[in-house]
């Protein structure tokens, strides 16, 4: 990983290194100094004013209510001060607190989010620098700098400005200023239930106690009195931290091969980036103690890549800022949490979690996680599963809403977390515990029985994978094989590109693991809402249906090739079976084959051993192939519907957008009706047909599937159980029949009349 992978700032020069040094110094001798906070801070401005050549200087406090209120000024009418207020997001300052994030305009009145007070007098002033005061990860103010001319602010000056934020936020935090509960939201205090919701990542239910994981440390000092010492301080804690981790892998818990292992081997990496520590080194040169410097990089980062929406990036800046914490661990002394002192069920709450802070914890002891952030894909969720820990994320503001020991159930089937729950709620969730297990022996005798109709219909159950440890579950469900794998996911958890070597590695050991059965691959498919950490996202408006998955591929051929001689390596031998995605035009795969079988010939021709059997096929995502299909048969052995994309394609509607969650339905009458027909052009064509996504793993959406003629479902592990319950009480003539009356009604929807038609044949669903 190169040295300026981490974004790493230009040092200062010397001049402007010994001027922050003697800016921090009057600021820390000010701070400690005697008087009322409010006197204070006002010297505060006055020095950065004059440190920084700038007419204003402005401080902005935060208070209740997301309420921004300017505290001390140098510059400005100080008639103003307690009287202006801006709340978080309006104008400027409100910008700079939503985003947390700095904000240089040379012109800052003609800014759209420029919002005038005439109370200020700040009309005379064009140019404006603000940065955010960050404390504990939230923005508690803001500083801002302005000049009468149009002043182009440096890079050195900004850094200075965020640097002195520090302090202010110190003095913030600390309650002189402003009562510490007016710093967190307070909906959640109290001992009334909660209940709130989330995102999915891991299924199941999670009872406990819980345990809030803040690894914040304060930092005393700010300013360094030997920065000789400062950086040996950290040189010796960095070591110390790498030690650490490599203890860590060394246990039981990464005994075998998996994806969790190749995480922390990503982790491990990228705690050694000559770039994160280059910029440690740099902030104590700037006179800040070693613990300063963490804090001061750590903010720095999050401002200035918290805010992508991208999850992977933001992953990485998740994995950093947990090195971070370790780091301060070190220099601190701490070893961390006593897992003696842990209760015996434990439902872990957390901001975020790093790779390797699962690890931290007794595994054992581990009932559930809750997090405020995190996708299906964070390395988090991905360590969480491999130790089947029911999940939840995106919790808003579940730091500050659930309190330390507090009972909570985390129920990862619906996304939901009962905090406080009275005991008749906890009861309903013991017996739903109880009769999960139930349903789990059910569905695990089950396992050796295949998946076929009362009338003799046979259906193929595979799962949809992209991870090593999913071909457990694979093994314990008894599905017939992979019917998705997702090639992209192991490129997502490493810091580059994998060359062909690594990738055939990966690909044998999925095929071994699969032991005999099938294993559909799908090729690369990033782009829109998957982006790779080590490529820059391109800016497109519609991500969705722009630059991604094989549009990528077919520019960048060299890439898509590597993948396919991976994988016709991998392969040699035995059965390979792929397929192309997000294809809208016949040529587009034609062009896709074209090079797969280059690469067959290739290996020919090198007198290589190559795949006794290649069956390639299509992915059906976009609705104008549709309308190709005979001639895209003419190429393709096989079709494999994409439900998930194709849903928001066909009814324009973004998948990701809240707004329109349950808008439409899967099962409306248009879905059915453009199914059946792909089904009967595949059918007469006798080009086998499946289907791949959510829809598959719902057993009343399934059933529906299969009424219309689908045979081959690809589904998440967990859904195999329940679906094959369904399809071993299903009769399919009186499903079949009973669709075709209902298939021109002119309902949103025929969800209802599939549920009453199931209970009253006695389908499982």
């Amino acid at each position: 990983m190169s040295g300026d992978s981490i974004d790493a700032t230009p040092p200062l020069a010397e001049h402007n290194t010994q001027a922050l040094r003697r800016l921090l110094s009057r600021a820390r001798t000010i701070m400690a100094g005697p008087g009322e906070a409010e006197g204070r801070l006002e010297q505060i401005t006055g020095i950065i004013a004059a440190e920084l050549v700038a007419e204003v200087c402005s401080i902005y406090v935060r208070r209740a209510g997301d309420m921004l209120e300017l505290y001390a000024t140098q510059g400005l009418k100080s008639d103003a001060i307690h009287n202006t207020r801006l709340r978080v997001g309006e104008g400027l300052v409100g910008d700079i607190a939503a985003h947390a994030r700095p904000l240089v305009l040379s012109d800052a009145q003609n800014h759209p989010n420029f919002a005038y007070r005439p109370e200020t007098g700040e009309e005379l002033f064009h140019s404006l620098m603000g940065v955010p005061a960050v404390r504990g990860g939230r923005v508690v103010g803001v500083l801002v700098v302005q000049n009468r001319t149009q002043r182009h602010y440096t890079d050195e000056e900004v850094e200075t400005l965020e640097t002195v934020a520090m302090v202010v936020a110190e003095m913030v935090a600390g309650g002189e200023l402003v009562d510490q509960a007016e710093l967190s939201p307070v909906d959640g205090i109290g001992i009334k239930p909660l209940r709130l919701e989330g995102l999915r990542l891991h299924n199941g239910i999670g009872m406990g106690t819980a345990v809030l994981h803040q690894p914040q440390y304060k930092v005393e000092q700010v300013v360094a009195d030997d920065p000789v010492l400062e950086h040996q301080r950290l040189d010796d804690a960095y070591a110390d931290m790498h030690g650490a981790l490599q203890d860590m892998m060394e246990t039981s818990a990464f005994d075998k091969a998996g994806e969790h292992r190749e995480i922390m081997e990503a982790y491990r990496m990228i705690a050694s980036d000559a770039g994160w520590l280059e910029k440690l080194h740099t902030a104590i040169d700037s006179g800040l103690t070693a613990e300063a410097a963490v804090e001061r990089v750590q903010n720095d980062l999050s401002a200035r890549m918290g805010q992508v929406a991208d999850p992977y990036i933001r992953e990485r800046v998740q994995d950093i800022e947990d090195l971070g914490s370790r780091l301060m661990r070190h220099l601190y002394g701490d070893q961390g949490q006593d897992t003696g002192e842990l209760p015996e069920h434990v439902v872990l709450v957390a901001r975020t979690l790093g790779p390797a802070q699962l690890f931290d914890y007794d595994a054992s002891r581990l009932r559930a996680l809750v997090l405020e952030e995190g996708s299906p894909t964070s390395h988090a969720a991905i360590v969480a599963r491999a130790l089947d820990i029911p999940v939840v994320a995106q919790v808003k503001d579940a730091i500050e809403r659930i309190e330390q020991g507090d009972t909570i159930v985390v129920d990862g089937d619906s996304a939901r977390v009962f905090v406080r729950a009275g005991e008749d709620v906890q009861q309903t969730f013991k017996d739903a515990l109880k009769a999960k297990t139930v349903q789990a022996q059910k569905y695990d005798a089950l396992k050796e029985l295949p998946a076929r109709t009362l009338d003799g219909t046979e259906v193929n159950l595979f799962i949809n994978a992209g991870l090593l440890v999913d071909l457990r579950r694979m093994h314990e469900t008894g599905a017939n094989g992979i019917g998705l794998y997702r090639t992209e996911v192991p490129f997502m958890v490493r810091p580059e590109f994998p060359d062909v070597d690594e990738q055939e590695v990966i690909y044998r050991e999925i095929l071994d693991g699969a032991d005999g059965k099938p294993v559909l691959f799908r090729t690369l498919d990033v782009g829109g809402d998957k982006v790779l950490p080590y490529w820059e996202p391109g800016d497109e408006e519609n991500p969705a249906m722009g630059w991604r998955s094989i549009r990528i591929s077919l520019d960048r051929p060299a890439m898509l090739r590597q993948q396919l001689r991976a994988l016709v390596r991998a392969s040699a031998g035995r059965d390979m079976r792929i397929m192309f995605p997000m294809i809208a035009e016949v040529s587009e795969f034609v062009a896709a084959k074209g090079m797969l079988d280059m690469e067959l010939a290739r290996h020919e021709e090198r007198g290589l051993e190559v795949p006794t059997n290649v069956t390639v096929g299509c992915m059906l995502e976009v609705p104008a192939l549709a309308f190709q299909l005979k001639a895209l048969l003419r190429h393709s052995d096989f079709v494999s519907v994409g439900s998930n994309d194709l849903m928001q394609f066909l009814f324009a509607s973004d998948r990701g957008n809240a707004r329109l969650a349950g808008r439409y339905d899967t099962l409306s009458p248009s879905v059915l009706s453009f199914l059946r027909a792909v089904v009967s052009e595949c059918d007469e064509a006798g080009k086998p047909i499946s289907l791949c996504g959510e829809m598959a793993g719902y057993p009343l959406d399934a059933m529906a599937l299969i009424g219309i003629g689908f045979r081959n479902l690809s589904l998440v592990p967990s859904s195999i159980g329940p679906v094959k319950a369904m399809v071993r009480s299903l009769e399919l003539g009186s499903l079949e029949r009973y669709l075709r009356t209902i298939s021109d009604i002119d309902h949103r929807s025929v969800r209802k009349k599939l549920k009453n038609f199931a209970q009253d044949h006695q389908v499982e669903i």
